[in-house]
């Protein structure tokens, strides 16, 4: 029986989510995942990492340049936070079950506790923690789908942990009922001016990365405000450029792409020359993305998150770790967009040796919507220790 059977048939383009469907994922939960997909990275190479930091706009040196990263304590290239996204297909939002039914990363809640190092290798250990019912605006009953991952290196070690999650939407319903975007729609497409596109260019000309000077403990107070952060505007080239470091699981072409729908028939949608194409060109197909109620080809959700540890990594330098971040997205981010990521220190604490700062981040749209929210917890260096 259809969940999301409202709808006429006339008006379908894809599959309902069904409640066998649904009985068949909440039979998985809490059920090790063994037959997980071949991730983009095994390994955190150089230019692996270097690919991934200049797919969300980072150039922070302590990624990107081995000769700056050979001064720091860590003697090597250290992979940045979010490059962990590359090592696993789970944390991505590939998620199983509900076939035909559309999956919108929504966020993660992150825990780091050792570095990765150039030359590391990642393995996984995953399993579906939870399926919990909403009803929202982009696309009535929706489903969000909790993974867990662990994150181990070549030693054994545990290197992070993450809970992360999509909500499963209806894509008709979406493109037919969903009232989320009703405003952007009637509001078209801005065109920028360049004067506009020059004062929102000073952000980029004023970024700092904190780098090799130590940002001591005792030195921040609560109430100190980050830097803000720009990302965007928004193009399906940016776009583009964050799959080539992150690597898209359906991102594959001539035989493999063939091989792929093949073993998977419901997974390519034609396209507008009847050719089986992949469900991840939301991201870059206008046109499919209206198919699915989304605005217009739009940002990746592991982008966005990597956004705010960007942030969080600009401000701690080299000395700094990061210890934790959550991120939950609220909008999708168009073509066109441009976003602004601000953030305040609203905690101080000691913990476990560690001297810890909690931080409260928030990405808005230039018409102030509100695209994501999220924290970081970072460990600083004390004068004191």
């Amino acid at each position: 029986m259809s969940v999301t059977a409202e709808l006429e048939p006339a008006t379908r383009r894809f599959p309902a989510i069904t409640e066998q469907a649904l009985d068949d994922l909440r039979s998985r939960l809490g059920v090790p995942i063994t037959d997980t997909i071949e991730p983009w990275n095994y390994e955190a190479t150089r230019d692996g990492i270097r690919h991934y930091a200049h797919g969300i706009g980072d150039d922070n040196p302590l990624w990107c340049d081995p000769d700056y990263a050979k001064t720091t304590r860590f003697g090597t290239i250290v992979a940045l936070p979010s490059f962990l996204f590359t090592t696993s297909r789970i944390i991505s939002g590939y998620v199983g079950g509900l076939a035909g039914t559309h999956a919108m990363w929504a966020g993660a809640d992150w825990t780091w506790h050792k570095p990765l190092l150039r030359n590391d290798t990642i393995r996984t250990e995953a399993r579906l923690k939870d399926l919990i019912e909403h009803q929202t605006r982009f696309a009535g009953r929706s489903f969000q789908q909790i993974y867990h991952v662990d994150f181990y290196n070549q030693h054994g070690d545990l290197v992070a942990e993450a809970d992360s999650w999509c909500f499963r939407t209806d894509r008709d319903h979406a493109r037919e009922v969903g009232s989320k975007y009703t405003e952007t729609r009637e509001r078209g497409v801005k065109k920028y001016t360049p004067e506009e596109l020059a004062e929102v260019y000073k952000l980029y000309a004023d970024e700092k990365i904190r780098g090799s000077e130590p940002r001591y403990w005792e030195d921040v107070a609560v109430g100190e405000a980050l830097p803000r952060m720009l990302k965007g505007p928004m193009t399906v080239t940016g776009f583009i450029g964050y799959a080539q470091g992150w690597g898209g699981l359906y991102i594959r072409a001539n035989k493999l792409a063939w091989q792929m729908f093949d073993k998977h028939p419901g997974l390519g949608i034609p396209n507008r020359f009847g050719i089986p194409d992949c469900p991840e060109r939301v991201h870059w197909e206008e046109e499919f993305a209206h198919m699915v109620g989304a605005p217009g080809a739009y940002d990746y959700g592991p982008e966005r998150c990597s956004w705010l540890t960007h942030h969080a990594t600009n401000w701690m330098g080299d000395a700094g770790f990061l210890r934790q971040s959550k991120c939950q997205i609220r909008r999708h981010n168009p073509e066109g967009d441009i976003l602004f990521i601000d953030g305040s220190v609203v905690r101080k604490f000691e913990e476990n040796g560690r001297f810890l700062v909690e931080i409260s981040q928030q990405a808005r749209t230039y018409n102030d919507e509100t695209s994501a929210n999220g924290s970081s917890i970072v460990q600083l260096p004390s004068r004191k220790a």
